[in-house]
């Protein structure tokens, strides 16, 4: 990845993963999460999963992100980012450790993809 703006002049985007050990309360929980990008000033959500990250990226466009996506995968997720990136925009990359989203991030890097292997 590239930037040839300044940090920070560009969007910010949210990737933000499904949290399953949340049991009972995750789909409250997640719908919180999304209102809470839309308070901070997230300009895109994109959200990696399935039921979670639906209800997640539905309370984000509901609570007032302007752009919002739903991917299934951290393959997705990254390939999409990387599509859509700008100079200059900030993500951040979010979720539990069981949906291994640091994959996004080393991906989005230039850096090797790592699995549960490399933490030994």
């Amino acid at each position: 990845m590239t930037q040839n703006a300044a940090p920070g002049s560009g969007r910010l985007i949210a990737v933000l993963g499904e949290m399953a050990e949340l049991g009972p309360d995750g789909v409250q929980a997640h719908r919180d999460i999304g209102r809470a990008a839309a308070a901070e000033g997230i300009d895109m959500v994109v959200a990696v999963g399935d039921v979670l990250a639906k209800q997640l990226a539905l309370a984000a466009g509901a609570a007032g992100v302007p752009e919002v996506a739903i991917v299934a995968d951290n393959a997705t997720a990254t390939s999409y980012v990387n599509m859509i990136l700008r100079p200059g925009d900030t993500v951040l990359v979010k979720g539990s450790r069981s949906g291994m989203r640091w994959q996004i991030a080393q991906a989005l890097a230039g850096q090797p993809v790592t699995g549960w292997g490399s933490w030994t």
